[in-house]
């Protein structure tokens, strides 16, 4: 029986995605994608249940370190989030990759005053900001694009330079234009797709894990996201990886 939580798809669209249902209003039902950061609804008569179907794990390591005479600091990330659900799984994908994290979720018109401080008191080298939004290619407007955009314009008034502060910003059908133009290191989405949940943990995880003297291949960053650079896109920067020797402590990082 379809209630609150039952994971669904929905047979208008092949089934092509899986859903939670989060509420049902008479033949209405309210949906949150499970793996893409989408928000959808749908009459009861379209879902198929599916609740023995898994999401996807991704734990693949990024990168394998040297640490029998190497000892290596990662690139800490800043995370603000309009869902706190996915900011859960993007936090547990960070420490698979051993990387320090800090995580926050707000409503999208609060991220702008709350930045300033997030970033003073945590002093991360990546910043990420994501949640949900959409594309009205109709009326040619994005749902949340402009928050995104007026967080990263204030991050860059106190860190004006990628080598200084990586920027990973956007969620599904983000105005890409407009992210890159403010700062973005990197933006979703090119195409004006939906972004799997954890394609900016991800790319955030790659900078942060890659040596300061080495230049992103930005076409290898993007390939470890779900759609490609139909789905972000970004600008050419090194890592925020510090690597030194010799090492010590065979417990250290």
């Amino acid at each position: 029986m379809l209630k609150i939580g039952s994971i669904v798809t929905r047979k208008k669209y092949g089934n092509d995605i899986l859903f939670k249902v989060t509420k049902i209003e008479k033949d209405k039902v309210y949906l949150k994608g499970i793996e893409l950061r989408l928000f959808a609804d749908a009459k009861k008569e379209d879902l198929i249940e599916c609740n023995s179907c898994k999401k996807k794990q991704i734990n693949d390591k990024l990168r394998n370190l040297d640490t029998n005479k190497y000892f290596f600091i990662p690139g800490v990330v800043l995370h603000i989030d309009t869902d706190e659900e996915y900011l859960n799984r993007c936090l547990e994908y960070y420490k698979n990759q051993n990387v320090k994290s800090y995580g926050y979720f707000y409503e999208p018109n609060e991220f702008k005053n709350k930045i300033i401080l997030l970033l003073e008191k945590h002093k991360p080298n990546i910043l990420v900001i994501t949640g949900h939004d959409a594309y009205y290619k109709e009326k040619n407007i994005y749902k949340n694009s402009k928050y995104y955009i007026e967080t990263v314009s204030e991050a860059r008034k106190k860190y004006k330079k990628h080598e200084d502060l990586i920027i990973v910003a956007g969620a599904c059908q983000s105005d890409y234009e407009g992210l890159i133009a403010a700062g973005s290191t990197y933006a979703s989405s090119p195409n004006h797709i939906n972004v799997h949940a954890l394609d900016p943990a991800i790319i955030a995880c790659y900078m942060a894990l890659l040596d300061k003297t080495k230049t992103v291949n930005i076409e290898e960053v993007l390939s470890k996201t779900e759609y490609g650079s139909a789905g972000f896109g970004g600008i050419i920067t090194n890592g925020m990886l510090l690597e030194g020797y010799p090492r010590k402590d065979k417990n250290w990082t």
